[in-house]
């Protein structure tokens, strides 16, 4: 895990030393161990090291290999382990333990097509000197980041937007990307970022980029696919399945050379991978949990985080973030994520994070995309029942409120609302009936529409939500939060072969007699208690929000007054704060404060 740094000159000239250094330089929170620097005829890459796997000197990049290729990397592969048994087979020599070494011969061996035998997450840049490309490549699901930018003939490439910003002078708000967060609730459904001219490399996409010609090109090499023998078996195979392919994908992640701590929110997720990762992992020490527990007693799950962890004999850490942690870190952490984020819960998680560092937890597992591959969001209930048959929907409809949160009312307004973008977009505006009229023409219709086409079909909807409408903010939050500190997140849901089993596994084995997640609590029934194996409620280190963001009220209504953005898109006649629910009062201030620290004009 790590931080780069490229320039390219589209002017043929060399890149000058500081250049390149006083962008990496500004990462130096992704990578403190070392550093490392190669220049091109027309490019540099700058290189920030988290040693995790082979920590000697021999896993430093840049990294070099047969005298035609040298890679910048940040993630990692793996099943590294198994891939370099097989290239030593074909006569492949290794000077390091790394994973990093075994993507240049997987380079050599297999080309551009390496990358579909990675199971990992990866930004990578490698020049191939022979081809004189720069073959770029971002991992199936973009679990870690890759931003671009084009100016002042150079092409600037980065894992944090603050190393592309340096390049520009003004800084424009992107208004789509602004309408489509603040009314929609959409983040990182594109390409695009909150600022223009700033784009991130999609994830199961590569870039390759001539040097000759200064042109690139995009690729897509990955798509989900789903197999219909899964869906064809029976509960007890579906189960069998999943609770191995869960097993393999969390050992796999236990491979580090490093301590390894895990996330433990007290939710079913967390504490499937918890109470795994407890079993197997090889240490005299037992395994390490972080919670962070909420000072609501609506929103506290320490309870089950501490049943948890006495069942898996864990070593639990708990930080009990107060309103003067949130106000004293309010900047830090808006700073540290870079675009305006929906929530203030994603405070809990960076004050882990921040704790994962203090126990020298250099890697940490965590729970994201358990509820997106397994239907664990009430919201999906309606998809699901239109996927069933008509005697099958009938008595799905009414187990649905047996033993969930659900009410049939709340069905019927999920159901109309979901899947009509009519309905849906009137409401949005009406809720939101204080911004300027002329502003709704930047919102991105056309994903409202297709999100509510994807609600009539349950496997469109997983594949949207998991490649735009909920999966891809969720990784970004967790990436900036925890390279902030210096620590590497490794995610088992989302290892692409669990995700696949997931989704393939027939619709009723995943909502089954209301219960959302069945196959995953089915799975993991016998390593956890029953009150949190079969919970209804979640959370998932959700902050005291309401406390939190009234506590700044004042400060909140003064930085709307005075954001030079919000003077341009507010109709002040119709705006009422005190009619704003918490989330809309917090969007409009992240907005504002996001424009400040950043600099951030609108034209």
């Amino acid at each position: 895990m790590c931080g780069i740094s490229v320039i390219i000159n589209k002017e043929d000239q060399k890149v000058k030393e500081n250049e390149i250094k006083a962008i990496n330089d500004l990462i130096n929170h992704r990578g403190p161990d070392s550093e490392g620097y190669y220049y091109g005829d027309n490019f540099a890459f700058g290189h920030k090291r988290l040693s995790i796997i082979d920590l000697s000197d021999e896993g430093n990049q840049p990294m070099h290999y047969l005298n035609k290729y040298t890679i910048i990397f940040n993630g990692e592969i793996y099943n590294y382990v198994e891939l370099k048994e097989d290239l030593v087979k074909e006569g492949y020599k290794f000077k390091s333990n790394s994973d990093t070494e075994v993507i240049l011969a997987s380079y050599d061996k297999w080309g551009q097509s390496c990358v579909t035998k990675f199971n990992g997450m990866w930004s990578f840049v490698l020049f191939d000197k022979t081809e004189n490309i720069l073959f770029c490549s971002r991992d199936r699901f973009g679990i870690k980041p890759f931003y671009y930018t084009n100016v002042d003939n150079k092409m600037i490439i980065g894992s944090e937007i603050k190393q592309l910003l340096k390049y520009h002078q003004k800084k424009y708000v992107n208004k789509q990307i602004l309408m489509d967060y603040l009314v929609l609730g959409f983040e990182d459904h594109t390409n695009e970022t909150f600022f223009e001219n700033i784009f991130t490399l999609l994830p199961s996409h590569n870039l390759i980029y001539n040097l000759n010609r200064h042109s690139f090109k995009i690729k897509r090499y990955y798509d989900i696919k789903i197999r219909n023998n899964i869906n064809k078996l029976n509960e007890s195979e579906s189960v069998k399945l999943y609770k191995n392919s869960l097993i393999n994908s969390i050992k796999l992640r236990l491979r580090s050379d490093v301590k390894v701590g895990t996330c433990l929110s007290g939710g079913l997720d967390s504490s499937s991978i918890s109470s795994i990762a407890s079993q197997h992992y090889n240490s005299q020490n037992k395994f390490t949990a972080i919670h962070a527990k909420s000072t609501e007693n609506k929103s506290d799950e320490s309870m089950y985080a501490e049943i948890v962890s006495k069942k898996a004999n864990l070593d639990l850490k708990i930080v009990e973030p107060t309103v003067t942690d949130f106000i004293e870190n309010l900047d830090k952490v808006i700073y540290t994520q870079e675009e305006p984020f929906g929530s203030p819960s994603v405070y809990m998680q960076y004050f882990v994070m921040k704790k994962a560092n203090m126990v020298d937890c250099k890697v940490m597992l965590d729970g994201q995309g358990g509820d997106e591959t397994l239907l664990g969001y009430e919201r999906y209930f309606p998809a699901y029942l239109s996927s069933l048959n008509i005697p099958d929907r009938i008595k799905g409809f009414f187990q649905s409120k047996k033993n969930s949160k659900l009410s049939f009312i709340d069905l019927f307004l999920y159901s109309f609302y979901f899947t009509n973008h009519r309905l849906r977009l009137l409401i949005l505006k009406r809720k939101h009936n204080f911004v300027k009229k002329k502003y709704f023409k930047f919102l991105n219709i056309q994903t409202v529409i297709k999100n509510s086409n994807a609600h009539l079909n349950i496997f469109d909807l997983q594949k949207i939500e998991l490649e735009s409408a909920q999966l891809p903010h969720l990784l970004k939050y967790e990436d900036k939060n925890s390279m902030a500190h210096s620590v590497e997140t490794r995610l088992p849901f989302i290892d692409y072969k669990l995700l696949e089993n997931a989704l393939s596994i027939n619709s009723k084995m995943k909502i089954m007699d209301g219960w959302t997640k069945y196959v995953l609590r089915k799975s993991i029934e016998s390593f956890l208690p029953v009150e949190v194996v079969w919970r209804k409620n979640k959370f998932g280190f959700e902050a005291p929000e309401i406390h939190w963001v009234n506590s700044i009220s004042d400060e909140i209504k003064d930085e709307i007054r005075t954001s030079k953005i919000l003077k341009d898109i507010i109709n002040w006649p119709s705006f009422n704060f005190k009619k704003l629910d918490i989330r809309l009062k917090w969007k409009l201030f992240n907005i504002a404060r996001w424009e400040k620290l950043f600099n951030v004009c609108i034209r």
